[in-house]
């Protein structure tokens, strides 16, 4: 099966599982395939129709909005994008303490998810076919700008419990006929590593899949076992969920031998943006309005940092408007050199929770403390986390050539960014556990500010 079939697959098997399910998914991507050369202004007179009409539906049958409306005395054709403040955010308590009255009261065939809880807070919320139908057309968009398309071979590395706890018998069969192989991310000790690069190399997709801290394991292992990954043909591998740093994009580019491009977005919040070859991180702004707004709440001009804040345009059935994701984040002055008129990402900073505090009360981003960890020889694996302002524990596990004086360098090099007067305990492991959903978290901090 060539190129011939991932077109049957992309033109008729998906769109009509898309249509049994009751999405208009392939309506969608075609209009985004339209609307993403818009210019800005249209875009944002787009954003501001979509925004009125939620308002609209929020006001007429979800009860935590209309109140919500009625209290601040606001009408929902008075609501334009710059108005958005004028609303509290929605916060993840929130949802949980008005769970019902976020409903809509005329919602139909809801699904309930959960996400896993990385920031610190599992939340159950629900999602609306509407949701759906643009969430997926915004993912295959962005597949598409990569010479790549459904029904072409992928393998997904993956550990959510929602996935890898759903592969029924027609599960299977879907991901048969569009050539998707599901990998469990929380399953790589070294002989399962090996069975995974054995795959891939016999497979040999066009495109993978994932997080970009399962890829990188994945890829220092070949390297481990002198595998050569580079000449299968993958044209590009697809990472999301978390914070990709520089060097995991190098380390998996050098080793699959194609580029990465970064995704961002979550359960909860929908798919906000997406590279695109060109490099810009494009925002879906047909169905996402990204704010970045201080510790008040209160928005910030494109170059400054701050907390992102999501209002999803086709969530009526259970709105999403103004919600703080929980990440640090920064929207672009300028376009991107390909031409479309997405507004841009210009930077994901990470979580809140991946931010540290120093004794004297500076705030830095953990990074700091893995350039620490990075420079040193011996450094296999490691996961940093800060328990107080106090204290901070860092999980090691080490090769033959760790120094002997290496735990020292650690407690030197962190005590010179935390405060001398910090207490790091370096514990030595054979292992550093995923969490539950397969993702690697390198930092956690119990007491930077949210």
């Amino acid at each position: 099966m060539n190129d011939w079939y991932t077109a049957l697959a992309a033109g008729l098997l998906f769109p009509l599982h898309e249509r049994l399910k009751g999405h208009d998914t392939v309506a969608q991507r075609r209009f985004l395939e339209t609307s993403q050369w818009w210019q800005p202004a249209r875009l944002r007179a787009h954003q501001e129709a979509r925004l009125q009409a939620l308002l609209r539906h929020c006001q007429q049958h979800v009860p935590y909005y209309r109140d919500l409306l009625a209290e601040r005395g606001l009408a929902p054709e008075a609501v334009g994008v710059a108005d958005l403040p004028r609303l509290p955010c929605l916060t993840k308590a929130l949802i949980r303490q008005h769970q019902d009255a976020l409903r809509a009261d005329n919602a139909q065939s809801l699904a309930r998810f959960n996400t896993g809880g990385s920031s610190g807070e599992p939340l159950i919320f629900y999602i609306g076919k509407q949701r759906v139908s643009h969430d997926v057309a915004a993912k295959w968009r962005a597949t598409r700008w990569w010479g790549v398309d459904i029904g072409d071979p992928e393998i997904v590395l993956w550990g959510s419990p929602i996935e890898l706890g759903a592969q029924d018998r027609l599960r299977l069969w879907r991901d048969r006929l569009l050539r998707t192989r599901l990998l469990p991310a929380f399953e790589m000790s070294a002989p399962r590593l090996d069975e995974f690069l054995a795959l891939i190399r016999r497979q040999r997709p066009r495109m993978l899949f994932g997080y970009p801290s399962a890829f990188s394991h994945l890829a220092r292992h070949a390297r481990a076992r002198g595998m050569t990954m580079d000449d299968l043909g993958i044209r590009v591998v697809f990472v999301t969920s978390e914070k990709l740093y520089d060097e995991q994009r190098s380390l998996i580019e050098a080793t699959f031998g194609c580029p990465v491009a970064n995704g961002y977005g979550g359960r909860d919040a929908g798919f906000i943006a997406h590279q695109c070859p060109a490099g810009g991180m494009h925002i879906s702004a047909e169905d996402i309005i990204v704010e970045i707004v201080d510790a008040e709440g209160r928005a910030l001009a494109p170059g400054q940092a701050g907390e992102i804040v999501v209002t999803h345009l086709a969530t009526g059935e259970f709105p999403f408007i103004r919600y703080r994701v929980g990440d640090v984040g920064m929207l672009a002055e300028a376009g991107c050199a390909c031409g479309r008129g997405l507004p841009l990402l210009q930077e994901i900073q990470g979580r809140t929770t991946d931010f540290v505090m120093a004794m004297d009360g500076t705030v830095m981003h953990g990074l700091a403390l893995i350039y620490v960890l990075r420079d040193l020889p011996g450094v296999d694996g490691f996961k940093i986390v800060q328990e107080r302002l106090d204290l901070t524990r860092v999980l090691l596990r080490t090769g033959p050539e760790a120094p002997t004086d290496l735990e020292a360098r650690i407690v030197e090099g962190f005590r010179a960014r935390l405060g001398t007067g910090v207490t790091v305990q370096v514990e030595r492991v054979e292992e550093i556990a995923a969490e539950s959903s397969g993702k690697f978290r390198y930092v956690v901090s119990h007491v930077a500010p949210r």
